[in-house]
């Protein structure tokens, strides 16, 4: 079975890794997060990330990081091979989830089902306003019919 590896800034990983779990409990070596502190070197950020994957009981990772270009990618980055190890940015719960959910697959079908989770668990939810809300009687209402206005 695949693995995921979160990196991320602090404290988004660890965040992210506790959802996973959250609804895989059994899954907690399958996950590792590795959070980014804000006034960590890359290198020993670097150093961290290769420890968190090393530490994974896994042939094949998904890394999934936050933001393209920022620190946690680049750490990222340098980790991954494309072969054994593939990377996503822009991490969301929806995409860790469905990452595990289907982590019995090849690695590239696995990245391919995390990233369009992660699209489809973006969406705009509109919100219902209190006057297009229904009002129900309430038993002791005198005035049986309501009208707005």
């Amino acid at each position: 079975m695949n693995a995921v590896l979160i990196i991320a800034h602090a404290p988004l990983a660890n965040a992210l890794r506790e959802g996973v779990l959250h609804c895989f409990p059994d899954a907690a070596e399958a996950v590792a997060a590795v959070d980014i502190q804000a006034q960590a070197e890359p290198e020993a950020s670097l150093a961290q990330a290769q420890n968190a994957l090393a530490a994974l009981a896994s042939d094949e990772v998904l890394v999934l990081t936050d933001i393209f270009g920022a620190t946690p990618c680049n750490v990222a980055q340098r980790l991954v091979d494309g072969v054994h190890t593939r990377l996503i940015a822009g991490a969301n719960l929806p995409m860790a989830l469905r990452a595990m959910s289907y982590r019995a697959e090849p690695l590239e079908a696995m990245a391919a089902r995390a990233l369009a989770g992660g699209a489809q668990g973006v969406m705009s939810v509109a919100a219902t306003g209190p006057q297009n809300q229904s009002r129900r009687p309430t038993p002791n209402d005198s005035e049986q019919h309501h009208h707005q206005q």
